[in-house]
């Protein structure tokens, strides 16, 4: 008998009889035939093959129950013969009956699964049997809520030192909701503007911003990053997050081209400069599709109480790209609209077979110290692989308005990490701890393909608002959301805490700063018990005429020539006045996207631009000479 499997499976059923199973193992399986039983291995397999031969294969597999039927399934509708144990487990709910288990070998008894599962492994001739009368299996589905609750329950275990005993129970923590469809195409277009502004500092061996950069983000973002400052307690006891969104979209923006390390700070890529004109929803999608292929950052790296990812545990961890990819996949698969719970989605990336591992050697990986703090022991790993998924859907899926998400504070939201060694005096075991719920949006399926188009979804219709012909916006009744007190803040000033007024400076900067007269037009009709009034569409109207009267061409390059007479010659040369224009008497304008080609037209007119040298004033009022020289 074999004691190991051969890498191709088993080929015939014969085989699997002779060479995997024991003598006793055969006759255990043959006195399910209900038949005489000889003696010998050879005789007793006999019987297995004969009752299993032709039509009667089918009337074994018809005599299975319900959940025996699906593990046959599983294989016989896969490219694989091994039997999915963790993936059946994830999708059923269950195991399928294997028949009577015992720490004693000789009383275990099999089920009739077992005629068709040897060690585990399908028989290549009996799976091409099954295949002709197996119906698949049923797809593997993830559960959706359609409305999530307004607290979700916290399990807590606390020192009591009135009565030395340490209490438990259930601590209901409210639920915060980001919507991030519409906010993320906004923050895209902030964060282009900030580092078209040089305001966005890096790290070249790094390419991650720096403390300052990532404060200056924070303010940029729409109700500031997922979670405040929190104050430590001490020096060994800080429950703060960090960044997130602030973190990520100095990341995404080098990721998906749109911006490069020049020095210690970001610029503007060509591909980043034109999309500061295009729409927002394109860009979101180039950079989700360009995250899932870079190299520039290990999500895991930022679990930061996971050591070793830098010394040998570096050496056992996965490619990244699979890793991100079995997420989408699964991502994919969620209908849009509905809330997930993220112990949902990660047992329906087991079921659908999108299963990834962070790493292919835990032992190396370690929570305090290497010897008892090893993520090599039972269990270990798979902290990493839940964790890892939440990382990419808060961190870069929600940033980019993929997905909304409902959070609580990281802080105790799980307390599962506790089983592991050196975990005591961690307040959580990931700054994404607190991601307990997301909802695909309609903007994430179609980053993620599901949709071949995009159209923006309208604000949700709630008479919350009164819109007066002073100008001021009042709520009505105490159901105003934060999220709208945080969009009315963008487009008025507040006046009281229910009150806001609408003032012209306040609309221009919020379209300076990416929204749209539609957006808050739609947003004002949305929430308004009453018509908007007469004079409050008028200057909206009136704002929205002024606003495209200026446009943004881009960058150019100020040139300064000697004198006049030069400008008026290179700005009507053939060659060079297509790429230039006349700025007053001495000077040029050059579009950056026109730069390169002015440089060589120059050079044929027989001029070369002088690079940071000034003009001397006192000879600009001389005639030029006639050899060649620089403007």
């Amino acid at each position: 008998m074999k004691h190991q499997l051969d890498s191709e499976g088993i080929p015939t059923l014969a085989v699997a009889l002779s060479d995997y199973l024991k003598t006793a193992d055969v006759r255990k399986l043959a006195a399910l035939t209900k038949e005489k039983l000889p003696t010998g291995k050879d005789d007793l397999a006999a019987v297995v093959i004969r009752h299993l031969a032709g039509e009667r294969l089918r009337t074994v597999w018809q005599g299975l129950d319900e959940l025996q039927r699906a593990a046959v399934a599983e294989v016989v509708h896969s490219e694989s013969t091994q039997f999915p144990a963790e993936r059946f487990h994830a999708r059923y709910g269950r195991d399928p009956n294997w028949g009577s288990d015992s720490q004693y070998e000789c009383d275990r008894r099999p089920s009739a699964l077992c005629f068709f599962f040897y060690r585990s492994v399908m028989p290549d001739d009996l799976k091409e049997r099954l295949r002709t009368f197996v119906p698949p299996p049923v797809e593997a589905k993830v559960k959706i809520l359609d409305q999530l609750p307004p607290t979700y329950d916290v399990p807590f275990e606390r020192w009591n030192p009135q009565q030395r005993t340490r209490d438990k129970g259930i601590e209901k923590v409210a639920l915060t909701i980001h919507e991030r469809e519409r906010a993320a195409q906004r923050e895209a277009l902030s964060v282009l503007r900030l580092v078209d502004a040089g305001k966005v500092a890096v790290s070249a061996t790094t390419r991650r911003a720096s403390g300052a950069t990532m404060d200056a983000i924070t303010a940029i973002l729409e109700g500031g990053d997922y979670y405040p400052r929190v104050p430590p307690k001490n020096e060994w006891h800080d429950e703060s997050a960090g960044p997130i969104r602030a973190f990520a979209w100095p990341l995404l923006m080098q990721a998906g081209g749109l911006a490069q390390i020049s020095g210690t700070r970001l610029q503007l890529t060509k591909t980043g400069r034109k999309a500061l004109f295009e729409a927002a929803a394109g860009t979101i999608r180039t950079l989700w599709t360009k995250w899932l292929d870079n190299k520039i950052l290990d999500e895991l790296s930022r679990i930061e109480c996971v050591k070793g990812q830098t010394g040998k545990g570096k050496h056992g961890l996965t490619a990244v790209s699979p890793r991100r990819e079995a997420v989408a996949d699964a991502l994919a698969k969620c209908p849009a609209g509905g809330w997930v719970s993220t112990g949902e989605f990660l047992r329906f990336i087991h079921a659908s077979g999108n299963d990834f591992a962070v790493t292919r050697n835990p032992w190396n990986l370690y929570i305090g110290e290497l010897q008892y703090g090893s993520l090599g022991y039972e269990g270990g790993s798979l902290f990493l692989d839940e964790r890892y998924m939440l990382g990419l859907l808060l961190e870069y899926a929600a940033t980019l308005g993929v997905i909304d998400v409902a959070l609580i504070p990281p802080a105790g939201a799980r307390r599962d990490f506790h089983s592991l060694w050196g975990t005591d005096d961690l307040p959580f075991f990931s700054r994404y701890d607190g991601l307990m719920y997301f909802r695909l949006t309609p903007l994430g399926a179609y980053c993620l393909g599901v949709e071949s188009g995009y159209q923006s979804a309208p604000p949700e219709a709630k008479q919350v608002l009164r819109v007066l012909p002073n100008l001021e916006i009042a709520a009505v009744g105490p159901d105003l959301e934060q999220g709208d007190r945080l969009a009315l803040d963008v487009y008025a000033t507040r006046v009281s805490d229910l009150v806001w007024r609408l003032e012209e400076g306040k609309i221009l900067v919020a379209i300076t700063e990416g929204r749209t007269l539609e957006e808050i037009r739609e947003f004002l009709a949305s929430r308004s018990s009453a018509p908007i009034p007469g004079i409050v569409a008028r200057l909206l109207d009136d704002i929205a005429e002024r606003s495209v009267k200026v446009r943004d061409c881009g960058l150019a390059r100020l040139i300064e020539c000697a004198d006049a007479a030069l400008a008026a010659l290179i700005a009507s040369d053939v060659r060079t006045r297509k790429h230039c224009m006349r700025a007053g008497e001495r000077h040029l304008v050059v579009p950056a996207s026109s730069e390169a080609a002015f440089l060589r037209t120059l050079r044929d007119v027989g001029y070369v631009l002088s690079a940071g040298v000034a003009v001397d004033k006192s000879k600009a009022n001389r005639q030029p000479a006639a050899a060649k020289r620089p403007v």
